[in-house]
């Protein structure tokens, strides 16, 4: 390594983080929370596009979320996809190995059974994260190129059975009263255009009419959960190796699968401008990323089994170095 790692990120990560009310969860990622207040990109002065058309940014501005294609190949993501499958220890053509007791329990408890995959510094994980395509859909989102990536995990939604239930729902991860400056991706590695396989669902009507819907609903209302009442969630729907970015004042969720045998498979993946300053932060993320250890949080229990211990250390590509923070831009 170009610089030995220092060992006391970690805990003073946890004290960088911030939460909810008392009670409630820690909103977000812990790997994209920075000191250095970015804002989302207005194109204000009409700067040019990277990746997106200006009928994509129309639609990002409008809707809350844009679906970007092929920022991976359709290999590449079949090949995440495999990886998945044999690190739980399951067989996609083998319904009765999907079924297995979850070895985590998450302190969100929409999560349970939602089929999070508690692995977040493999290799093929960061050969995703720095995809150039992928980077450039970021970077206009933000403006710059100057990124970190999420250190974050990936997910296999199995369709619902009795025994193995659980609801579709829609939150906030940030009180979108605090008019939140971040966004959030997922990264589809199979097919998920059937509306009824699960996958990714948000509300953009009430993205757009938030303002004038806050009056309706009662001060004291969860910032977290809002009442959906008279709303209809989108399923968004993606082919493999499409990136979708949302804005993290969309309400969203994960959508109950009701399929009969189709298996959602995707990468959560977020970038937020690079905060070269915040060496705690930078070096928390270093040592994730050698350690192979996941973000702190209540929705990141871990793998009590910390099988990625078993794998190497990520290579980097020379973009893979800047956005995890090895490397200054």
């Amino acid at each position: 390594m170009e610089k030995e790692l220092e060992t006391t990120a970690a805990p003073m990560m946890n004290n960088m983080i911030g939460g909810g009310k008392k009670g409630e969860p820690d909103p977000g990622n812990p790997s994209t929370i920075t000191k250095n207040n970015p804002k989302l990109s207005t194109r204000a002065n009409n700067e040019s596009l990277r990746i997106l058309s200006e009928e994509d940014w129309k639609f990002w501005i409008e809707n809350g979320y844009i679906v970007v294609k092929g920022v991976i190949s359709k290999e590449q993501a079949a090949e995440s996809a495999a990886f998945l499958w044999e690190y739980e220890g399951k067989d996609p053509n083998d319904k009765e190995t999907w079924y297995t007791v979850p070895q985590t329990a998450h302190k969100m408890k929409e999560l349970n059974n939602a089929g999070m995959v508690e692995v977040y510094n493999t290799l093929v994980l960061w050969e995703n994260r720095q995809a150039p395509k992928l980077h450039q859909a970021f970077a206009d989102i933000w403006g710059t190129d100057n990124l970190w990536v999420s250190i974050d995990r990936a997910n296999l939604n199995f369709p619902i059975r009795p025994g193995f239930e659980y609801k579709g729902f829609i939150h906030w991860d940030y009180d979108p009263e605090t008019k939140p400056q971040y966004v959030q991706g997922v990264l589809a590695l199979a097919d998920q255009t059937d509306e009824e396989m699960g996958g990714f669902q948000c509300i953009p009507e009430l993205f757009r009419e938030y303002d004038t819907w806050k009056l309706t609903q009662p001060a004291d209302r969860n910032r977290f959960k809002p009442d959906t009442t008279g709303f209809t969630p989108t399923k968004v729907k993606m082919e493999a190796g499409d990136l979708l970015i949302f804005n993290s004042s969309e309400p969203h969720g994960i959508r109950a699968n009701n399929s009969e045998g189709k298996v959602r498979v995707a990468q959560y993946i977020s970038m937020v401008p690079a905060d070269e300053e915040n060496e705690d932060l930078r070096q928390w993320r270093l040592n994730s990323w050698h350690d192979r250890i996941c973000p702190d949080g209540d929705g990141f229990p871990g793998d009590p089994l910390k099988r990625e211990k078993n794998y190497p250390i990520a290579e980097l590509s020379e973009l893979g170095k800047k956005l995890l923070g090895l490397n200054k831009w």
